[in-house]
């Protein structure tokens, strides 16, 4: 057997129906779409996402999703027990120390150190923003908190 001697098998397969090709073929005239009306027209029908005169869903949502504050200023967050596992007493916190112990990813993102955890070691910390909960637990502790803050 060759790959020539391949056919389908028996009653799987059956010619398309050529539609518009005269009286003999069955359906020749109006080739099957009835006499008159918009579905019996060349490119008639509703298209898609027709919903029958009402406002179709891609209308009805929002061209753009959601909003976003031009001045809106994202903060990388660090709380104050990572800062507790990954710094020896009397260490600088800032942005390049941090990208050095692999806390953040990069050294010029903006930082906010955040009161979650626990702190005894006293530490300078510079970074962009700091919540007032960490602050009091950096300066109960010896610590600083430097500007820009």
């Amino acid at each position: 057997m060759e790959l020539k001697d391949l056919t389908p098998a028996e009653g799987s397969t059956r010619n398309r129906k050529r539609v518009g090709r005269g009286p003999g073929s069955g359906t020749g005239k109006t080739a099957g779409r009835g006499y008159n009306g918009q579905k019996s027209r060349a490119g008639g029908g509703k298209g898609a996402g027709f919903e029958g005169g009402q406002t179709p869903l891609a209308r009805r949502l929002p061209k753009l999703p959601g909003f976003r504050n031009i001045n809106h200023v994202e903060y990388v967050p660090v709380n104050v027990g990572r800062l507790e596992e990954n710094f020896e007493a009397g260490a600088t916190v800032d942005g390049v120390s941090l990208k050095a112990k692999g806390i953040i990813k990069r050294s010029d993102a903006l930082v906010k150190v955040l009161g979650d955890g626990e702190l005894t070691k006293a530490l300078t910390v510079k970074v962009d923003k700091v919540s007032a909960s960490a602050k009091t637990k950096i300066e109960a502790c010896g610590g600083k908190v430097e500007e820009p803050c």
